[in-house]
């Protein structure tokens, strides 16, 4: 009770202000959330959308932000639209144009991903904001993976949302995530659970205080947030992402040699960072069928979701690797997501190349 009653607000407050110092922005435009889907579920139950509205959504979003938005525009009469983007891709111009020719006088909101889940892209987020902005617009980014990955500014690249996960890259414990809101929305959000907000005596005085107390729960995830920035800025940031990336691109490199198939970006920094995806043949078996039932079929359905688990090659890497690494179905081609963090050496590296080849060759 003295760590609740006494202790708690105030280390909420000095972590938050360490982690809005980390992703730069003001402290009182951001809110501790479990994880990138809470926080966008927030945005999705307060954003307001009218009948006839639309949410552009790309092709490359991550399944349950696509699942979060259908349903919000379902209970307002609005729609999802999807605009494929072109790939392969060697020139970021274009996707802000494919983008911005999706834009239409109903279109309401853009939701569009810092870093693809699926395909392990860096999306020219800004650049979209910007054009977003002068038709009026607003930009919800979903940033989980972003975050220590690649430097992050919020407050300049001008989005009206940013959700983000805390525990992929930055390593903080699971349960660590964060919602930003621009000032012009604050007054709009609304918890999704609604309890004191701050334990009395204290008093709501602004958007971020109805998000402190939301009844009783372990904090310690947000807590460990600014320890977690601590350790990575021991390490030192940019020499984190150089090693990353020299990992990942390591692995494309390999893979790329063996199976000469072309890969969704070229190769450089500015368009993936410490994951890599790369493309491999075709399934000589049954499990062709499991890869096109993924990948879709209609218009909205042609789009990247990762396999489920069991799909037979991941579960075949897993049982004799004891390797995990996401199979991606896209646009009827399969694909390795490698990611690489500190922990992991080229020799590691190696070895899943090496057995992934093993186990193509042989059928998989």
């Amino acid at each position: 009770m003295d760590f609740f009653l006494r202790q708690f607000e105030p280390a909420w407050r000095q972590a938050r202000q360490r982690l809005a110092q980390f992703v730069g922005t003001s402290p009182g435009n951001l809110i501790f959330v479990e994880n990138a889907t809470s926080a966008m579920n927030i945005v999705a139950d307060s954003f307001p959308l009218a009948a006839g509205d639309e949410v552009l959504l790309t092709d490359h979003e991550y399944g349950a932000v696509r699942r979060i938005w259908e349903r919000a525009c379902q209970r307002h009469g609005a729609r999802v639209t999807t605009v494929s983007l072109p790939v392969p891709c060697t020139e970021a111009g274009v996707l802000v144009d494919a983008v911005c020719e999706a834009f239409t006088e109903r279109t309401r909101l853009l939701v569009v991903s810092h870093i693809t889940s699926p395909t392990a892209m860096i999306l020219p987020v800004a650049e979209w904001t910007e054009q977003a902005r002068q038709r009026g617009i607003a930009v919800a980014i979903d940033g989980p993976h972003a975050v220590a990955q690649v430097p992050l500014a919020i407050d300049a690249l001008g989005c009206d949302f940013y959700a983000a996960s805390c525990h992929k890259w930055l390593s903080a414990p699971f349960g660590s995530g964060f919602l930003y809101v621009a000032p012009q929305w604050q007054a709009c959000m609304q918890p999704s659970v609604l309890s004191w907000g701050r334990l009395p005596p204290g008093v709501v005085e602004s958007w971020s205080d109805e998000f402190v107390w939301l009844g009783t729960r372990n904090p310690a995830a947000f807590l460990a947030v600014p320890e977690a920035i601590a350790f990575l800025e021991t390490v030192g940031l940019e020499a984190f992402r150089a090693r990353t990336h020299a990992l990942a691109r390591h692995a494309r490199l390999r893979m790329l040699e063996w199976t000469q198939l072309a890969p969704l970006v070229p190769d450089a920094p500015h368009w993936y960072g410490s994951m890599a995806l790369v493309p491999i043949p075709p399934p000589r078996r049954a499990d062709r069928q499991a890869v096109v039932a993924v990948s879709g079929t209609g218009p909205d359905e042609a789009r990247a979701r990762p396999c489920p688990v069991g799909h037979p090659l991941q579960e075949q890497i897993w049982q004799t690797l004891r390797i995990e690494v996401p199979v991606v179905a896209f646009r009827g081609q399969r694909y390795l997501r490698i990611s690489c963090h500190l922990y992991n050496d080229q020799a590691q590296i190696d070895r899943l190349v090496q057995g992934v080849q093993r186990l193509i060759d042989q059928g998989a």
